[in-house]
């Protein structure tokens, strides 16, 4: 991965993160500001992760951040807005993450 590539994934990230949580405090206190920031930020993180696709291609660019986004979105309901999860829940994530990384590392390897 070229720094430039890292650069744009953390981007990415940091930008779907902040999405995901405009989101959440439009769903306890729905405004029209935070609809639109919302709506702005997913739209610049797909605009981010177009350039990803160019330089990784779409498997690896797309799985790469949604593993990144699902540990982190999770993190953040988890630990700043108190949600919490049951154990099969959490064992979805767990697979999930695991069937992401196998996907990734998948495509690494050819």
């Amino acid at each position: 991965m070229t720094l430039t590539g890292f650069l744009q994934l953390t981007a990415s990230t940091f930008t779907f993160l902040l999405a995901a949580t405009c989101a959440k405090a439009w769903a306890l206190a729905p405004s029209n500001a935070k609809l639109v920031l919302t709506i702005v930020l997913y739209s610049v993180g797909n605009l981010i992760m177009l350039r990803l696709v160019r330089e990784f291609g779409m498997a690896s660019a797309f799985s790469l951040s949604a593993v990144i986004q699902l540990i982190a979105v999770n993190l953040i309901a988890l630990v700043f807005f108190g949600e919490k999860l049951s154990i099969v829940q959490s064992f979805g994530i767990i697979f999930a993450i695991l069937a992401v990384g196998l996907i990734t590392f998948g495509s690494a390897t050819e």
